[in-house]
């Protein structure tokens, strides 16, 4: 059963913290960059709330939850998503079995009261109507007001908190009042090939050496091509690829072809030509493309007329006999 405290005198029943393992492998220097953010070095000093961004499926909450885990502290993750109310961030409302209403306190407020570890996670998904209600919990008076409850929540000084981005276009633009109270920036990249490795291993202890090397292969070509297939790509292709050789060991197939068919399935037809996928993501934002003009719209690129043609010596010459009048003089009208 969850624990009920009191606050103002409302009493408030607890979320469940977050039981999941965390551990973080390779890319040392960003954890320990997130590790100095909740540092606290004097008495009239508090911690900051960084905002961890990178594409989707690259750590980012598997950082925090590290990071949370090496503090030895409770952690608990708040999902945000578009429809998020300031309520929902904070005390919502319950109608009990007895016709009462029961205020329960949301991941983030059970951080607060319990002194452990938030994290917002994808919060650039959510509004700025429930952004603004975080705004005094984010800077020197760590606070909230739940207007439901009619509460002012004060943070425990353990209390830590730390926000993930997408950096993809699927997202609210936050407001700077708010961007400036989420720092530092600390930016995840995609692993090296060594730790991308570790990590599929620490996954899929059970896959063989052939297939984790394909997988690996694939995705340190789409890393160096920019291409946005993630670490998750890899490992949900990898278990998918597991599952089918499992269902029926007698099939003599080989397993990559059963990696390839893998691949199709979870990341579409475009993943097995990455060079080409490349080149149409490279076009389509301009890479390759040249800047239209105004005569462009007007003129096809190889008309005369076009602004920008290349005319050559017979062209001029042409020009030149325009200009000479039949008996030889140069018209001078011009």
């Amino acid at each position: 059963m969850n624990q009920v405290v009191e606050v103002g005198g409302v009493n408030l029943t607890l979320a469940s913290q977050d039981e999941s393992k965390g551990d973080w492998i390779g890319q040392r220097e960003v954890i320990t960059e997130l590790l100095a953010c909740w540092l606290v070095v004097d008495k009239q000093d508090f911690p900051l709330s960084p905002r961890i961004v990178g594409t989707p499926g690259i750590g980012k909450t598997t950082l925090a939850m590290a990071a949370a885990r090496l503090r030895q502290q409770e952690l608990y993750i708040y999902q945000c998503t578009a429809d998020t109310r300031p309520e929902d961030l904070l005390v919502s409302p319950v109608l009990a079995d007895n016709g009462q209403i029961r205020y329960h306190a949301s991941a983030l407020v059970t951080a607060m009261l319990r002194g452990g570890v938030c994290i917002l996670d994808e919060g650039n998904r959510m509004n700025e109507k429930s952004w603004a209600s975080l705004a005094p919990l984010l800077d020197h008076r760590r606070y909230v007001e739940s207007i439901v409850a009619g509460i002012t929540i004060h943070a425990h000084p353990n209390f830590r908190c730390a926000v993930t981005m997408n950096d993809d276009e699927s997202t609210f633009e936050i407001p700077d009042y708010i961007l400036s109270r989420l720092q530092p920036t600390l930016t995840l990249g995609h692993p090296a090939r060594q730790d991308e490795m570790a990590i599929l291993k620490y996954h899929l202890p059970f896959a063989s050496d052939e297939m984790l090397n394909l997988t690996v292969e694939f995705l340190q070509q789409s890393h160096e091509l920019r291409l946005d297939f993630s670490t998750r790509d890899g490992i949900n292709t990898l278990r998918y690829a597991l599952k089918r050789l499992a269902q029926d060991p007698s099939h003599p197939v080989s397993q990559d072809q059963v990696w390839r068919e893998a691949l199709l399935k979870c990341l579409g037809e475009e993943a097995t030509d990455l060079a080409t996928l490349a080149k149409k993501r490279s076009q389509s934002l301009g890479g390759n493309a040249v800047p239209m003009g105004l005569g462009d719209f007007f003129f096809d690129a190889d008309d005369p007329m076009h602004p920008d043609a290349d005319l050559d010596d017979d062209d001029f010459d042409d020009d030149e006999d325009l200009d000479d009048d039949d008996d030889g003089e140069v018209d001078d009208r011009r």
